[in-house]
Formats: C-alpha cells, sequence, structure tokens
C-alpha cells in the first residue's frame, strides 16, 4: 500500500494540487519582498524612507583616562615641575553608551530581541527641532565644557590657581578676527576675571551693539582688543552648549555675545589636555578630574585595580547623575572593571540590573567624596555602595 501511494505521487500530481502549490508560491513572493524591504533603509529607486523614528542606545567603549589612545595620553599634563608628576598604575576608565540610529525595523527588532539595547524614541536623540549636525556641535561644547569643569574642579580640590584660556572661536562671531585660540583672558573693561563663568557673567551684563576692552595673554605678550558685542543666535540659547562666552552662562541669552568657548587652565606653566575624538557630551567629567588628581598627587587612586565610572561634574565639584548608566556598567563589568564609581542620583537605577559580576558600585556625589572612597575601598574599608 504504502508503495502504491509512494509510485503514484512521484510520476503524477493531481489539479488540484498544483493550483494549490502554486497558490502557495505566489502568496510566498509578497511575505519574501516585505521581509526584504524591512530590513532595508529605503525603497530601491525611491526616496522612501524605511526607517523607524526610535534608536538603540547599548555598551559603549571604554577608555582609561590614565593610558593612552592613539598614542596619545587620554589626559595629558605637561609642564609638571620635577617631581610633581606621579606615576600611576592600575586603570580609570570613563564610560560611554552607543547610540545606532537610521535603523530599519528588522534591525530594531533585531537589537530589542537579541541584545541588552535600550530602545528609544530618535527625539531623546537628536531633539525633532535641531539637526544633527548642531547635536554634534552641541554635544562636541558640552563636553569642552566639561573638560574645563573637571580641571577647575581639580585644580581647586590640588588648591592649585587657575586661569581663562579660549578653546574656540566661532566663524563671523563678534570676536572673530580679533580674539584668538590660546589667548588667556584676564581681564573684562578693566575687571580682572579668573574662570570662565567671570568672563561670562562680565559679558553678559552688556548689550549687543556695546564695545567691551578685553585683557588678553597672547603668547608672552599681554594686549588689548576692544570687541563689539553681537546677539546671541537663537540655538544657542536654547542649547546649554558650554559656549561660556555666549551661551549657557550668559543669563537670559539677551546680553551681549562674544562668540568664544572657552575652558579654565592651571595658571602658571601647568597644561591639561583631553585627547579623545569623536566622544560627545558631558558625562565624562568625573572621571577625567580623578585621573588630574592621580596623576599631580602622592599616591594612587586606584590602588593598582581596574576602576570605572561616569557623571557629570561642575565646577565646584559636585557630581551629576548621568543617562544610560546600566549599559556604561555593564560595558565596564565585561572589560574587567572591579569597582564602578556611580553617581548618587543614578544608585537606584544602577542597583536594579543584574550584570554578571561582582563589579562593587560605589556611591559618589563629589569630587572629593570620590576620592575618599576609592582610598577608603583600596584600604579595606566599606565606603557606601549603591547596593
Amino acid at each position: 500500500m504504502f508503495g502504491v501511494s509512494s509510485r503514484s505521487s512521484s510520476t503524477k500530481t493531481p489539479s488540484g494540487a498544483r493550483r494549490r502549490t502554486r497558490t502557495v508560491i505566489a502568496g510566498a513572493v509578497p511575505v519574501v519582498v516585505l521581509v526584504g524591504l524591512l530590513g532595508m533603509p529605503s525603497i530601491p529607486g525611491t526616496d522612501i524612507d524605511l526607517t523607524v523614528p526610535f534608536a538603540a542606545e547599548g555598551e559603549g567603549p571604554t577608555f582609561d583616562t590614565l593610558g593612552e589612545v592613539d598614542g596619545r595620553q587620554v589626559v595629558d599634563i605637561g609642564g609638571a615641575k620635577p617631581g610633581e608628576l606621579d606615576e600611576t598604575t592600575g586603570q580609570l576608565n570613563m564610560t560611554t553608551v552607543a547610540v545606532r540610529h537610521n535603523l530599519s525595523l528588522a534591525q530594531m527588532m533585531g537589537r530589542w530581541l537579541g541584545s541588552d539595547d535600550t530602545v528609544v524614541p530618535i527625539e531623546q536623540v537628536f531633539p525633532s527641532n535641531v539637526s544633527q549636525e548642531e547635536t554634534a556641535r552641541q554635544n562636541a561644547a558640552a563636553f569642552a565644557n566639561s573638560e574645563s569643569n573637571a580641571t577647575i574642579a581639580a585644580m581647586s580640590y590640588l588648591k592649585h590657581p587657575l586661569e581663562t584660556m579660549v578653546y574656540s572661536v566661532a566663524d563671523d562671531a563678534p570676536a572673530d578676527g580679533t580674539v584668538k585660540q590660546d589667548d588667556v583672558v584676564t581681564s573684562v573693561d578693566g575687571k580682572d576675571v579668573t574662570l570662565p563663568g567671570d568672563v561670562a557673567d562680565a559679558v553678559a551684563g552688556y548689550k549687543p551693539g556695546d564695545e567691551v576692552t578685553l585683557g588678553l595673554r597672547r603668547g608672552t605678550r599681554e594686549v588689548t582688543e576692544k570687541v563689539t558685542l553681537g546677539k546671541m543666535p537663537d540655538e544657542l540659547k536654547k542649547a546649554d552648549s558650554g559656549d561660556s562666552a555666549g551661551g549657557k552662562d550668559s543669563k537670559d541669552g539677551n546680553g551681549g555675545y562674544l562668540g568664544v568657548t572657552m575652558v579654565a587652565q592651571p595658571a602658571g606653566g601647568l597644561r591639561v589636555s583631553y585627547n579623545l575624538n569623536d566622544i560627545g557630551g558631558p558625562s565624562a567629567g568625573l572621571m577625567f578630574s580623578l585621573a588630574v588628581v592621580d596623576k599631580l598627587s602622592p599616591g594612587e587612586l586606584t590602588g593598582g585595580k581596574f576602576i570605572a565610572g561616569t557623571g557629570t561634574i561642575d565646577s565646584d565639584g559636585t557630581v551629576g547623575p548621568i543617562g544610560g548608566v546600566t549599559h556604561k556598567i555593564a560595558a565596564a563589568a565585561h572589560a574587567g572593571a572591579e569597582v564602578f564609581l556611580v553617581p548618587s542620583g543614578n544608585c537606584a537605577e544602577a542597583a536594579g540590573k543584574d550584570y554578571d559580576s561582582d563589579i562593587t558600585l560605589l556611591k559618589v556625589d563629589s569630587l572629593e567624596g570620590a576620592v575618599t572612597a576609592l582610598k577608603d575601598y583600596n584600604a579595606g574599608g566599606s565606603p557606601e555602595t549603591c547596593r
């Protein structure tokens, strides 16, 4: 019986079966095409965009602030006097979040189902009223401001005097052609200034069209330059841009505008520079500050261990919360970190996840507190943790 059945099926297919086969095959074609299109960013030969309005946030790379990237020190300290620069071991890693966007539906579903990524609305990464180029510029400015705050906080902790240096001058800004990159600003209309905030406050007291006289140290020369202030661009009024003479520190944004970004640096011959390209945002501040303190103070903050962390830092040393903390901790744990410094504002979120690691989450709310917590941990003590 089985043999007859087998022969019959092999020699002839009933017409009804053939029709069903054709129907199944024909019906499958649109499904295959649809699945293929879901994996594409656009329909070939058209301008129809198939990307989804979401981004995937996940673990990003970590960078040792005591080490090198592309042959350069991540935190480079020059001009130190003999014996002023201390040797360091161990690691102090800053952490990042990887953001993937312009994804097809299939790619997004793959990230959502096949990884620990967090799916967020694209507006959370790139606000709809701001271009991606402007967002990148704002992130770069915020990173520069973070560097400045890191230097101020570290130098204040080390009780080292500071001064303000011009980091960049915006094209076609009021100061363009007059103020130079690397100028040190010493006064505004005869009033001495020390920090970028001092310059911003002084300039914000004037109106567009007013003329101010800047005292500058240019190389070894003391010079004065007159600048007619302009009106701050609307996009800077809305952005937390870190532009220290016309950005977020310029009161309500209606004061005078120089169009320069300034950073604090140690007074005298000591110089601190930060060498990480293509990294934006302010969340590296705490780890930058700790690296400066570790390099310019006796002993080792790391105790020879692999320490990682995150957190914004204000000029007074206050540590603030950041986004994506669980992804950053997971990245550090996978890289081998023993300890992670968590801003106190992120502790509840950080403690609620399993990182498949015994990583210790130290709770910190200031630069001084972070230094104390690390010293306590390395001495075998019990500093406050997030869990």
